[in-house]
């Protein structure tokens, strides 16, 4: 009952108030408020602010918040870690996330830590404040790396991995590239050792077009070895003993270094005895003691020697060593004229090509030995001064020249081998060592050869006659038609002059056409002799008599003819007709003995006798 009361009343007071609306100061005193009135802050929308405390707050601002606004890198405080994200406090109006993926590098982060970070996102969609903490240290990294670079600061750098032609190394975050060439004073020959390990580097170049940053570890150790070079250097005399480190070996020679300093050590100084590679010799990273042997003025070119700090092979060759002794030895060199056979350590011979065979057809070296091949040879000269010695196989066996007139006498038959042409002739061997020679005009009795590879091939075999024997001047003289008989003494009758034969014309050529007779008897019809008696000429292919008009057995030459043939006929008829002619007229004439009875009758007349 007693609610229900109260209830009313409350209803009744507002009842009450909504009949009477309250009165504003402005109604209530209009001229005070317009007075009074701010007409700034109805302006601005705002109370207006004491300066004081406005600065006082914005002390406030710049100490415990951040300016959101501008990409600069800020430090900020991890508050909190979860599986995925790490949640930065930058005294923003929100905390700021950061993936953990971009902490790969440490593991160990934890709540508390400080790091770098750069404002990604002010706002994403759930209006979270997102920051990179790799863009911040990649910032950051470009500076250090900038004034790295600048200063000439030496930077502690990871080699991450291989690439083509160096190393990639983490520089602050940053990928640089170590060239080859910048890892060591010395060429590196196992890469992969420097993989995985913290070095130190100094930035050489930096491209910040494209964002590429080249360190170099070479740099930092070339300094201390310029001095040591310098040191070096100026110490060198010719004649110097030094020990040094093999650290390059190429086909040419080796490389040494004596210390920051690079001398070679050309590949005829290594040894006394012939090498093909200096790898024969040394190794890599071997250390040697080297003797200077030159240098230029300014020293930076420095000649080398191994072998000179031994003994000379020459100088230890035995006394009793002399010309006429057999030798043994290896082929080690060979060329075109001769091979060059060690016959001890360091000390070699010359086989010149002529002391292989005795066979004055000279060939090549290679036709005999070949490197690698032991042989035996006899000493020809020897010179120890000039350390030179001249040897020769042919010496092991008789000269084949001491019986040859008693094995190849002057018109003696044999059977040798083609072994060589040239323009006048053909070499043939009758056996190793016996070569005699063949001109071209004794090869054949019928054919006209213009050389000598028209009638046969080298390794042809040929049946010869030993026309002459030059026993001082070791030369054979040798005839291959002479193995047959001239067939042209045969031809000379058979073919005599005013013969005729019947034959076709082979072949028109330049003034006039060709008849062969035989296959060694091709005859020379002159065009004028071409001719037939109806006055056309004869033609390739047509047959016809041939008279020979000319015979010469010395140069080979038959001339024939078709036109004197029926030319002939015709003179002897007029020669018949003409004798006819005669015979007639003298009996048609008077004899004398008519002449003189007629005038005995006459006289008698004259007489009266009768």
């Amino acid at each position: 009952m007693a609610e229900n009361e109260n209830k009313a009343e409350v209803e009744a007071t507002e009842a009450k108030t909504a009949q009477t609306p309250e009165v504003s100061e402005a109604q209530a005193n209009p001229e005070k408020f317009l007075k009074e009135f701010n007409w700034h802050n109805y302006q601005e929308g705002i109370d207006e602010v004491d300066d004081q405390q406005l600065q006082e707050f914005e002390k406030l601002v710049a100490e415990n918040f951040v300016d959101t606004l501008d990409d600069e890198v800020v430090t900020g405080e991890v508050v909190h870690i979860t599986d995925r994200d790490a949640i930065i406090d930058i005294n923003a109006k929100s905390e700021g996330v950061i993936s953990l993926n971009e902490f790969r590098y440490n593991p160990d982060l934890k709540v508390g830590d400080k790091v770098e970070v750069l404002i990604d996102v002010r706002e994403d969609a759930t209006g979270q404040l997102v920051l990179s903490h790799r863009k911040a240290r990649v910032i950051k990294a470009w500076d250090r790396v900038n004034k790295a670079h600048e200063t000439g600061e030496i930077v502690n750098g990871f080699v991450k991995c291989r690439t083509k032609g160096g190393m990639i190394v983490d520089v602050f975050g940053i990928e640089a590239f170590l060239p080859g060439s910048q890892i060591d004073v010395k060429p590196i020959r196992d890469y992969d050792q420097y993989v995985n390990k913290t070095m130190e580097f100094k930035v050489v170049k930096i491209n910040h077009e494209f964002k590429n940053v080249v360190v170099s570890h070479k740099a930092l150790i070339e300094a201390d070895i310029e001095e040591q070079k310098k040191e070096i250097i100026g110490q060198l005399e010719k004649g110097q003993v030094l020990e040094g480190v093999v650290k390059n070996i190429t086909s040419y020679g080796v490389f040494i270094d004596l210390g920051g300093v690079d001398g070679l050590i050309h590949i005829t100084d290594l040894s006394w005895s012939r090498i093909n590679h200096p790898n024969e010799i040394v190794e890599l990273d071997q250390k040697l003691n080297v003797v200077i042997l030159d240098f230029d003025e300014d020293k930076s070119r420095i000649q080398l020697g191994l072998k000179q700090l031994s003994k000379h092979p020459w100088e230890a060759l035995a006394d009793e060593v002399k010309v006429g002794d057999k030798v043994k030895g290896k082929v080690v060199v060979i060329a075109d004229y001769g091979a060059f056979i060690e016959v001890a350590d360091g000390v070699e011979g010359l086989i010149h090509v002529s002391e292989m065979s005795w066979s004055t057809h000279l060939r090549s070296a290679q036709d005999f030995v070949s490197v690698g091949d032991e042989v035996e040879a006899v000493i020809l000269t020897l010179d120890r001064e000039d350390r030179k010695m001249s040897l020769g196989i042919k010496q092991l066996t008789p000269d084949p020249w001491t019986d040859i007139t008693g094995k190849y006498p002057v018109g003696s038959k044999h059977t040798g081998i083609v072994r060589n042409f040239t323009n006048f002739g053909v070499f043939v061997e009758l056996e190793e060592g016996i070569d005699g020679l063949i001109y071209i005009s004794d090869l054949s009795w019928t054919k006209k050869i213009k050389h000598p590879s028209e009638f046969c091939n080298v390794g042809d075999k040929l049946d010869v006659v030993v026309l002459e024997l030059d026993v001082e001047g070791r030369k054979l003289s040798l005839g291959h038609k002479q193995t047959t008989e001239n067939p042209w003494d045969k031809y000379e009758t058979e073919f005599a002059l005013n013969t005729s034969h019947e034959a076709e014309i082979s072949e028109i050529v330049d003034k006039g056409a060709t008849v062969e007779f035989n296959e060694d008897i091709v005859a020379f019809v002159p065009a004028r002799h071409l001719e037939k008696e109806d006055g056309s000429k004869l033609k390739k292919g047509e047959k016809a008599e041939f008279k020979i008009i000319e015979f010469n057995k010395e140069f080979k030459r038959v001339v024939a003819s078709h036109t004197a043939v029926f030319k002939e006929e015709e003179a002897k008829i007029v020669k018949q007709a003409a004798r006819k002619a005669e015979a007639a007229a003298a009996e048609a004439k008077p004899t004398l003995g008519d002449a003189n009875d007629a005038l005995q009758a006459l006289k008698d007349k004259m007489d009266g006798k009768k």
